[in-house]
């Protein structure tokens, strides 16, 4: 389960893995048997943005977290500008495997607690699972709490009863890394997987497109058609700004 290979890319100085879906499960649920802490990332074009202007965030994926998959035909198409032989079997998005990740874990009986999304999605999720994989050791809690303090410290003693092998976090970026960093010590679990708003796309909560869009890339339209004024300057500045730091910059 080693690091550094040679499937690693490295885009505007921080690095990712050239890993399919299924390597990706085969991975989490391998770290999840063993006796440590594991960090998952990902990155796409929103976090790549992201770590020009926050050093600690590239630092999270060049140095706290043990595999950091692709999320976004962006990140590939910038891999390839920069002479990297990376295919569409490199970029994931988390409504498409995530069902084929809760059954290996049910099958391999790995424990999950989901936290993530506005009070209710992570009971329609659960709800949702169990019915395929009605055997499997799931509990979870909302993602709309006080990052820090008594309610931080409620959550975690809620995490920590339960003792997850894997635990997910979908807050957005960058804040469900930073909690990951800030809390990784005191909470009582074995794989990290931050996985944003997965949850929200697979629970119907938040229109995800059509499979013609989705599949091609064009999840980031969608999503700026159904939500314009909070997210026109992360797809339609971020794309922009993303392509011009890849193409003027000479270290990755």
């Amino acid at each position: 389960m080693g690091t550094k290979t040679n499937d690693e890319v490295v885009l505007l100085q921080t690095r990712f893995h050239k890993v399919t879906v299924h390597e990706l499960i085969e991975y989490v649920a391998q770290a999840a048997k063993l006796d440590k802490k594991t960090i998952v990332g990902h990155v796409n074009v929103h976090a790549m943005n992201l770590v020009c202007e926050q050093p600690w965030y590239r630092d999270f994926f060049n140095n706290n977290a043990d595999l950091v998959f692709c999320d976004g035909f962006g990140v590939l198409l910038g891999a390839k500008i920069k002479g990297y032989s990376v295919e569409s079997e490199h970029r994931m998005t988390c409504p498409d495997y995530i069902e084929d990740l809760v059954l290996a874990l049910e099958k391999q009986d790995i424990s999950l607690f989901l936290l993530a999304g506005k009070p209710g999605v992570v009971d329609k999720a659960i709800a949702k699972f169990k019915k395929i994989a009605p055997t499997l050791k799931i509990k979870g809690h909302h993602g709309y709490f006080e990052k820090s303090g008594e309610e931080n410290d409620a959550v975690i003693d809620k995490i920590n009863k339960f003792k997850p092998d894997v635990l997910y976090i979908g807050f957005g970026m960058p804040l469900q890394e930073r909690w990951i960093l800030d809390n990784l010590e005191r909470v009582e679990a074995r794989v990290f997987l931050p996985l944003g708003a997965c949850l929200d796309f697979y629970t119907d909560t938040v229109y995800r497109g059509p499979s013609w869009m989705t599949d091609y890339g064009f999840e980031w339209l969608t999503r700026l058609i159904t939500e314009p004024r909070r997210l026109w300057q992360r797809y339609l500045l971020g794309n922009i700004q993303f392509l011009y730091r890849v193409l003027s910059n000479n270290r990755g």
